[in-house]
């Protein structure tokens, strides 16, 4: 039986300790917040700590799931990892890319320790099988690649957790806190990016720092082009869609569906993602597989998870984003 404990109890640690509490082999031994009320909302039986380290010194456990606002990722995780603690990280895995570099670096100097990322679109069924084809190279090399993430936030999002809106504490506004997935399956699906040039935008009057809204041209180094728009100015919730040119076939994920476009644009269904229940269905459902997945490398001692290294990159184009926003021009990655 793998012992887990989860730091952070806000809007993310519902899905994470529903599937611990779900998965056969895993028992959730303690949660850490520092808000008093959200303790007292703990599962009965498990014990709610204010402390990280009197958490882990008391409960012992195989796992730490970080599922703290994002300026807190590097550092808690970092603490984890040097009580020689494994660490499952929520997404960003860090505010920017030099704290990923960072990162980066910790998980080199403690190969000892296993550290994975929530990256778990990754492992969205539509997302292995395109991953597949792609890879088979049997429609030859990616030419193009569409993203659109066509989100809404109230503004009460951002006053109920204020750091949402705070470039020093969530280190960007969609890019990071909605689309960060979509921009991590853009690299995943379509290899190093060369350059971009982007527009960042705030299309709301809601008096936050970041981002609302994003335009994005992705130059690719095998001359594929992408283009990325994402907002959180929609006037609801939409599924997520990314479409692929291969040379001789074209793909669409719409609606948690992968197709294969045909000749006049008929579309033939392929396989489609397992969906959340309820109205935040476009979260995708995968985060009990990365998690089932992670343990089981915790049991067997495998190394087929989602690294710091592997997530690095989704901050890093962030970055380059924000910087080509700023200026106007193309930015190099």
């Amino acid at each position: 039986m793998k012992r887990a404990a989860i730091v952070g109890m806000g809007a993310i640690y519902p899905i994470h300790s529903a599937a611990i509490q779900a998965l056969d082999g895993i028992e959730l031994v303690g949660v850490c917040d520092i808000d008093a009320k959200k303790r007292a909302a703990a599962p009965e039986g498990v014990p709610a700590f204010e402390d990280v380290r009197e958490m882990v010194e008391q409960t012992h456990p195989d796992c730490v799931h970080v599922c703290l606002p994002h300026y807190l990722h590097y550092p808690i995780s970092k603490q984890v990892v040097e009580m020689g603690v494994n660490v499952l990280c929520e997404k960003p895995v860090a505010l920017n890319g030099r704290e990923a570099l960072e990162f980066r670096r910790l998980e080199q100097e403690h190969p000892e320790v296993k550290i994975a990322v929530s990256l778990q679109n990754r492992l969205n069924e539509t997302t292995e099988e395109l991953v597949r084809i792609i890879g088979s190279g049997e429609h030859g090399k990616v030419m193009g690649i569409r993203a659109e993430v066509p989100w809404y936030r109230p503004l009460a999002y951002y006053q109920a957790e204020p750091w949402r809106g705070r470039w020093d504490q969530a280190g960007s506004g969609v890019m990071m806190n909605q689309a960060i997935h979509t921009i991590d399956l853009m690299y995943l699906l379509g290899g190093p990016v060369q350059r971009i040039k982007a527009s960042v935008e705030q299309i709301l009057d809601y008096g936050i720092e970041v981002e609302d809204t994003v335009s994005a041209r992705f130059q690719y180094e095998n001359g594929a082009i992408g283009h990325l728009y994402a907002t959180n100015a929609n006037f609801k919730n939409e599924g997520v869609n990314i479409s692929v040119d291969l040379e001789h076939a074209s793909f669409r994920m719409r609606d948690n569906v992968l197709y294969e476009v045909g000749e006049g644009n008929v579309e033939t269904k392929l396989v489609e993602d397992q969906k959340l229940p309820g109205s935040k269905f476009y979260y995708g459902a995968s985060h009990k597989k990365l998690i089932r997945g992670f343990y089981d490398c915790l049991e067997d001692g495998s190394d087929e998870y989602i690294h710091v290294r592997d997530a690095y990159m989704s901050v890093h184009l962030i970055d380059v984003i924000k910087d080509s926003g700023l200026t106007g021009s193309w930015a190099n990655v």
